[in-house]
């Protein structure tokens, strides 16, 4: 038998997949691999950072077949400019995502201690911008803290029936 991923001191049968990790209200989702990042995501991301200056931002990352789309702004979230504080309480249950991403308003990305106890806690990726916010000003992180490439690609988001809107 082999311990458990999620650290809960359980023992699986060697056959047991675990896919996803549960944390409070939340899933965090394991992707076989993140691909990269939408170019409109990562355009958010940086705005949200640029808006909020010179407190911090933060948010939670969602992806959709390997490419994260999606960033969670969690209700109750307390920024300022030494940190960013999420109420994770306040995400609607069954909620899955892969990771966090937060900004430094230094425009230092390397990740704090803080930030390290979060990556090994909450995600597999996790992405940090720093001021001046531009496209070059950000980084990603493995749940380790190690810096991941992870490419802007450009995709098509499928909005429905276009008469809709």
């Amino acid at each position: 038998m082999k311990r458990c991923l999620c650290h809960c001191k359980r023992f699986i049968q060697p056959f047991e997949v675990i896919g996803n990790l549960k944390m409070g209200s939340i899933t965090m989702k394991r992707p076989k691999r993140i691909e990269g990042i939408a170019r409109s995501t990562m355009a958010f991301i940086l705005e949200a950072s640029k808006s909020s200056y010179p407190k911090e931002f933060a948010g939670l990352l969602r992806e959709e077949e390997g490419i994260i789309k999606e960033v969670l702004l969690v209700p109750g979230t307390h920024s300022s400019g030494g940190g960013a504080l999420m109420d994770l309480y306040n995400i609607p249950l069954g909620i899955s995502v892969v990771g966090t991403v937060h900004s430094h308003p230094s425009g230092n990305f390397t990740p704090s201690d803080a930030d390290l106890h979060l990556f090994r806690r909450k995600g597999f990726v996790h992405i940090i911008t720093g001021y001046p916010y531009s496209k070059d000003s950000w980084s990603a992180y493995d749940s380790r803290g190690d810096k991941v490439d992870i490419p802007v690609v450009e995709i098509e988001f499928d909005y429905g029936d276009e008469e809709e809107w």
